[in-house]
């Protein structure tokens, strides 16, 4: 019989790849039937299924935590909580949401959806998976992720005058009776900061990558 735990992990990954299919599929046909204007729009096309998609992928901190998924949890943390950050700033910026940038970004964030979670769809249903789901999981998907990381830190320059605007016209965020924050500052430090746990992220996936490659070649000499 099926246990919850594999009902329950196997949903969720096929919820995840049937949310971003959609999404990505989206995107590609309104911008070959619209060009360039379908930039424009992206956000109001597919923002609230990527929103849904991202808010659920909190639930793989717990996946990791329980034991449900196989996986470093600091990689996973910091791919999860940069992509919401990210996502609640844009959301709250209506006048950005209209950037090519913002476009750019979701497009790159399905990229690497779609190569995770069929990935961990066939690790349901398969012991060993091939040497072509390793290499697209652990090989294509690193340099892709890179990419999105300069994504994401050009999507957070480019915020920052709307941003500025913003706090320019409501009263500062009050820490203390004396002390005042000051947003944009903060996103200027994040920015290093966002590269620096980018940079942690990838060496522990390549760690993984390591650890996965490995071990299937260990299970192939056996065999």
């Amino acid at each position: 019989m099926l246990s919850f735990r594999f009902a329950y992990i196997f949903s969720y990954n096929l919820f995840q790849f049937c949310g971003h299919t959609w999404i990505l599929a989206n995107t590609i046909a309104r911008f070959l039937t619209f060009g360039q204007d379908a930039l424009a729009d992206t956000f109001y096309s597919v923002g609230f299924v990527m929103s849904l998609c991202q808010l659920l992928s909190i639930l793989e901190l717990f996946h990791i935590a329980d034991g449900i998924e196989k996986a470093r949890l600091l990689p996973r943390f910091v791919q999860v909580m940069e992509k919401n950050l990210l996502l609640v700033m844009v959301i709250l910026l209506e006048e950005f949401q209209s950037k090519p940038v913002v476009c750019i970004q979701f497009f790159l964030w399905n990229i690497l959806d779609l190569l995770r979670y069929p990935h961990e769809l066939l690790l349901c249903v398969m012991d060993t998976p091939s040497i072509a789901m390793l290499w697209t999981r652990y090989t294509l998907w690193i340099p892709l992720y890179v990419l999105s990381v300069i994504s994401e830190g050009v999507t957070v320059y480019q915020a920052l005058p709307y941003i500025e605007q913003v706090v320019s016209h409501s009263a500062p965020l009050r820490l203390t009776v004396t002390t005042h924050l000051h947003l944009p500052l903060i996103l200027m430090v994040y920015l290093p900061v966002h590269g620096l746990g980018a940079s942690v992220t990838v060496w522990q996936l390549l760690k993984e990558r390591q650890h996965h490659v490995e071990k299937w070649n260990k299970k192939m000499k056996r065999k």
